[in-house]
């Protein structure tokens, strides 16, 4: 299927073009066929002379329906633009190619109608020259009269070639369906219908919609009036909705792929058309079905900075129309280049930022991003429109090399500074490191340390012991040290520990050092005191007792229990059933 939108002035015969092309009444609306003018979106479709099947969204010409008209637009891939050759180029004409033109609508056919009452050549002279300017460029033009007949085959072959030029879209890419109507069915509950862009909807689908942020699943589907189990893009698509009521879902509102969209609210973007510093300070942002009011704040000559009434599901590189109410103007397109941009509360942020902005063409890329972010997360990314390709640094996290370069040599000169002002300390906390260095994730820090660094105990610090105490701990485990020189079991009481200037901090950064053995709290020996042990065990009747054990070693049940435990876990001793051991490997 292709979708293809109407443009132009009101009662250009637009509708009456549709209803001669399809054989069915676009307008729905009793008060529309009254009038003769249609109001809202109206939906039509007929079968080429190819066998490809198309969709017209007629939209309404009157000024006072262009919001009406940019909802069906939107998310269209093509335009018919019609121009009734009696009356020639109009004030709506050229807003609907304004809207065409923002929008970045590349592909249409110019249709003068009306042939019967006046010859075309002036209205299609005139048309082609206002439309060579724009995005639809040359386009192919032909001339018709919905009264006689006269041209409609020749629009059909020519509606052929349009859509075997249109884009295929990506039939597995995320889904983002725009709502353009939501209405009840009876005993089927609320249905939403719109223009199906690209991916895939099927019966079952667990979606999320916009403005609440619910999941909704699909109950049922249709495309053209006919039930189908899954609908491919480009498609108009009516959705059956489980367990949404009415008043929760309208136009403007989107059903996602969860989790692959960018709800914001605030955005960059580049502009095309009416120079920024022109710009109102509201303008009303029309993107797909949706029309929201925004706030402008000018950054360069043509990008600025808006802030949405609402959250939007949008990417970069999405192209939206501002539109200024108040004068009834299309003040030009736009290019979405940041969805997640960054503050600007510091002095001169603005100008940097413009500056930033300036470089951005609006393609989602990856080394960009990272470049700009430092760090971010897979799913943000994805988020954005980005398509990630890198590994991660960690869990789900991508950096930018040179980034991810220094941060390792900050968190390297941060862990020394920290070893300098803090002798005593095992290594610099990993939550205080993630604070110094601005990391969201400890993880981040983590995957940072690289050797000779460890992360040990939640501590980063040297991975093997250095040996370097300061001076006042040396002196202390001198004296400790010649105690037990002369009775190596017998280790000082916490008092003795404390009166030389051991006290925990200074015991542990001895013990890292290497120059004591911490047994248990507040029970220290000399490193050497393992094999010494051994030894004197050694030396026993074997098996052995604990009471013989610390008989021997001439020491008291505070030194020997750990004592023992410390030697069967390093497989010097075994101990057996009735809790007496044997020594397995004797000292050298």
């Amino acid at each position: 299927m292709r979708v293809v939108a109407t443009a132009g002035h009101v009662d250009h015969g637009k509708s009456t073009l549709v209803r001669a092309l399809t054989g069915m009444e676009p307008d729905r609306w009793a008060e529309e066929r009254r009038r003769g003018m249609t109001i809202d979106l109206g939906f039509a479709w007929t079968t080429l002379p190819s066998g490809t099947v198309v969709a017209f969204v007629d939209v309404p010409g009157h000024e006072r329906f262009v919001p009406n008209m940019l909802a069906g637009v939107g998310p269209a891939p093509a335009a018919l633009l019609v121009v009734a050759a009696d009356e020639g180029w109009k004030p709506q004409s050229a807003e609907h190619l304004a809207a065409l033109h923002a929008l970045g609508v590349r592909y249409g056919l110019l249709v003068v109608t009306r042939t019967d009452l006046a010859d075309p050549a002036d209205a299609i002279a005139q048309a082609r020259a206002e439309i060579a300017g724009t995005s639809l460029g040359a386009v192919e033009t032909v001339a018709v009269s919905a009264v006689t007949g006269r041209g409609l085959p020749e629009l059909r072959t020519a509606l052929d070639r349009l859509a075997a030029r249109l884009p295929v879209p990506d039939p597995v890419a995320p889904v983002r369906f725009w709502v353009d109507r939501a209405f009840t069915v009876r005993g089927s509950g609320t249905v939403v219908t719109g223009t199906l862009g690209g991916g895939e909807l099927r019966v079952d689908d667990e979606l999320e919609l916009t403005g609440t942020g619910a999941r909704v699943r699909v109950r049922g589907l249709q495309s053209l009036g006919t039930p189908l189990p899954r609908v491919t893009g480009v498609a108009r698509v009516a959705v059956n909705l489980r367990g949404v009521p009415r008043d929760r879902v309208g136009r403007g509102d989107a059903l996602l792929t969860p989790d692959l969209f960018q709800h914001t609210e605030l955005i960059d973007v580049r502009l095309a058309g009416d120079p920024v510093r022109e710009l109102p300070a509201e303008v009303m942002l029309h993107v797909g079905a949706a029309a929201v009011p925004a706030r402008v704040r000018p950054l360069g000559p043509d990008t600025a900075r808006l802030r949405l009434d609402r959250r939007l599901p949008l990417r970069v590189g999405d192209r939206a129309l501002l539109r200024d109410p108040g004068r009834r103007h299309v003040a030009g397109g736009v290019t979405v280049l940041d969805v997640v941009p960054p503050g600007l509360a510091r002095r001169g942020a603005a100008a940097l930022r413009a500056g930033v902005l300036a470089g951005l063409d609006g393609r989602p890329d990856e080394a960009g991003e990272l470049r700009r972010r430092g760090l971010a997360r897979r799913r943000d990314l994805e988020r954005m429109g980005v398509t990630v390709t890198t590994a991660p640094v960690a869990g789900d996290w991508h950096a930018d090399p040179t980034h991810w370069r220094e941060l390792g040599r900050r968190l390297g000169a941060e862990v020394s500074r920290w070893s300098a002002a803090h002798p005593l300390e095992p290594g610099i906390p990993v939550d205080t490191l993630r604070r110094l260095l601005g990391l969201p994730d400890r993880a981040l820090v983590e995957a940072l340390v690289a050797a000779p660094l460890v992360v040990r105990g939640g501590r980063v610090g040297p991975g093997a012991a250095t040996g370097v105490l300061p001076e006042q701990v040396v002196r202390a485990v001198r004296r400790i040290g010649a105690e037990l020189a002369e009775r190596p079991f017998v280790a000082p009481e916490a008092a003795r520990l404390a009166e030389v200037g051991l006290g925990h901090r200074e015991i542990g950064a001895a013990v890292r050092a290497g120059a004591l053995l911490r047994l248990a709290d507040n029970v220290v020996l000399l490193p050497g005191a393992v094999d010494e042990a051994v030894r004197v065990l050694a030396g026993l009747p074997q098996p052995f007792t604990l009471s013989t054990a610390r008989q021997a070693l001439g020491t008291t049940r505070r030194v020997a229990v750990p004592l023992l435990e410390l030697l069967d876990r390093r497989g010097a001793t075994r101990r057996l059933p009735d809790d007496a051991r044997i020594v397995v490997h004797p000292a050298s």
